[in-house]
Order: C-alpha cells, then sequence, then structure tokens
C-alpha cells in the first residue's frame, strides 16, 4: 500500500509539472510557426491541457481498466467545472467577454447530452467511440476555421499577452515540449498503477477512485493555468481553459479509451455522474452565457459550485465506504 501511495502522489505531481511545460512549449512553437494567437488559445491551450487526462485514461484502458479512464474524464469535467471554476471564482469574479467561448458553450452543453444518450445502454463500444470522435474531429475542423477567419477576439488578444510573458527560442520550446510529453506519460504510468493498486486495496471500485483523486489530479493543469490567468485579468483564458478541457474529454478522452477497450457502465454512472456533469454543464451555461452582456461568475456563484463539489465528493465516499 506504501509504493502505492508514493506512486500516486509521485505521479500526480510530476504530471501537473510535465502537463505544463507541454503547453508552455506547445504554444511557443505554434507561435514561431506564425499560428494565430486565438487557435493557440482555442486550441493548444485550451485541449492541451486536458492531456493528461487522455494519457492517463488511455493507459487505464489498454492495462483493462475502463472504469477508471471512463471516472478520470467524466471526473475531471465535473471537477473543472465544480471545483476550478469555483475556486477561480471565489478569489477574483470571472467575466466573459469573447465570442468564440460563448459559442463554445452551447456546443458543451450538445456534447454532454450526446454522452448521456450514449450512456443509456451502460455501455461504450467501438462504434460509439468513432461516433464521439467523429464529433471531436468535426468540432475541432470548425475551431480551426474559426480562428483563421477572426480578426481580433479578447481570446486571442490575451493568448497573445501569454505569449510574450512566456517567450522562448524556437530549441528551447521543442525540449520543452518533447521532455513534457515524455514525463507526461511516465508520470500517467505511475499514476494508474498506484490508482489501481489503492482501489484493489481499499476495496473500491477504479470508477470511484478515477471520478476522485486521479480526476483532480488530472485536473491540476486547469486549476493552476486558470487562476494565474484569472489574477493576470485574462478571464477568457480561464474558461476557455475549462470549456476546451471539457469538450475534449467528453468526446476525445472517452472516444480514445473507449476504441481501445469497450466500456462496461453501470446504471449508477447515468443516474449520479452524468446527471451532475450535466446539471453543472447547465448552470455554467445559464450564469456564464450572459444573454444580455459579457457573463459574470461572481463570488457567491464560484462558492455555490465549490459546495456543490463538496457534496459530490462526499456522496462518492459515502457510496463506497458503505459497500
Amino acid at each position: 500500500m506504501t509504493l502505492e501511495l508514493l506512486a500516486l502522489a509521485a505521479g500526480l505531481a510530476l504530471l501537473a509539472w510535465s502537463a505544463d511545460r507541454l503547453v508552455d512549449g506547445a504554444a511557443a512553437t505554434a507561435g514561431h510557426f506564425g499560428v494565430p494567437p486565438l487557435l493557440i488559445g482555442m486550441v493548444i491551450v485550451g485541449f492541451g491541457t486536458s492531456a493528461p487526462e487522455m494519457v492517463v485514461s488511455a493507459m487505464a484502458a489498454a492495462q483493462g481498466n475502463p472504469g477508471l479512464a471512463l471516472g478520470n474524464a467524466y471526473g475531471s469535467n465535473i471537477a473543472n467545472i465544480a471545483l476550478v471554476l469555483g475556486l477561480t471564482a471565489l478569489v477574483c469574479p470571472i467575466t466573459v467577454h469573447s465570442q468564440v467561448l460563448r459559442k463554445e458553450l452551447p456546443i458543451l452543453t450538445a456534447v454532454t447530452a450526446l454522452a448521456a444518450y450514449q450512456l443509456r445502454d451502460g455501455h461504450i463500444g467501438r462504434l460509439d467511440a468513432l461516433v464521439l470522435l467523429g464529433v471531436f474531429a468535426a468540432l475541432m475542423t470548425w475551431a480551426l476555421r474559426q480562428g483563421l477567419r477572426a480578426k481580433t477576439d479578447t481570446l486571442g488578444s490575451e493568448t497573445e499577452r501569454q505569449l510574450a510573458v512566456h517567450a522562448m527560442p524556437i530549441n528551447q520550446a521543442l525540449f520543452r515540449m518533447g521532455a513534457g510529453l515524455v514525463l507526461l506519460i511516465v508520470s500517467s504510468r505511475m499514476l494508474v498503477w498506484g490508482a489501481v493498486g489503492l482501489a484493489h486495496h481499499f476495496g473500491v471500485s477504479d470508477l470511484v477512485i478515477g471520478l476522485s483523486l486521479v480526476a483532480v489530479g488530472t485536473s491540476l493543469p486547469e486549476l493552476a493555468s486558470s487562476l494565474v490567468a484569472t489574477r493576470r485579468g485574462q478571464h477568457d483564458i480561464a474558461v476557455g481553459n475549462v470549456l476546451g478541457s471539457n469538450i475534449f474529454n467528453t468526446l476525445a478522452v472517452v472516444g480514445i479509451a473507449g476504441l481501445i477497450h469497450p466500456i462496461q457502465v453501470s446504471p449508477e454512472v447515468l443516474r449520479r455522474d452524468v446527471l451532475i456533469m450535466s446539471i453543472l454543464t447547465v448552470s455554467l451555461f445559464v450564469i456564464g452565457y450572459g444573454f444580455r452582456g459579457p457573463g459574470r461568475i461572481n463570488r457567491y456563484e464560484g462558492g455555490a459550485l465549490l459546495i456543490c463539489y463538496g457534496a459530490y465528493i462526499a456522496y462518492l465516499a459515502s457510496s463506497a465506504l458503505s459497500r
């Protein structure tokens, strides 16, 4: 048990550190090759922070632990909205100006509805996985076109300023990106091994471990980048991290895991986890869309999100201990 705990702790720490290096290196490299700042913010920063979820879930599925893979993806979505945005808004209220982000909110709501629909039969097969990956490819194409067409956007301006702050030579950017990727794979393997070992030791399911410990760990990059971005006044980057990450998790992460190993889903996932994820997504749509102007998540709403996350984790713990 001690070895598994050490592997879990070291894996989580190294995962967060390597993901940050990977995203910084990839964003700087893209900047050197003339990729528009808006596109970097939408695709590389937004989706790149989900690299831990993707690698961890892919490894878990490959090792025959698809429950851990699914729990990691959905648990990270719940943590991103309730924990990351809740804590960020509690530190500093978040204002959303970007038109691109306002378009992504209803897309995230629709993607969440698709996930719930696929789980109605308690199974994510390879055909379901291909559908998820196909939708993700279509959205990526849409994002590329939006990024290339848009002349000015708040998210693009904020990303441009962030790239200037983290400017680095091309050789350093490539090295940081490569080293971050290698360490991400190593730390993910440590994390999966430690998480599965702890689940077996305490007699809880891989799903619960994925929804709680692993999900929080893989959401650390989103938490760190959102807090830093909000303190700098870059609110659209903070929200963009969460929106991009949740779309990526629901479509690409679950899609890749399901393609590697079909996932049997217990009814409680749809009744409990997907329901909570859907409610949080709709609440984010309501409070963050801004029907009469810029959207805003104030401290009261941030505190409410944090309370929801605490209640969810407490319910998970009580359910696991009662078995």
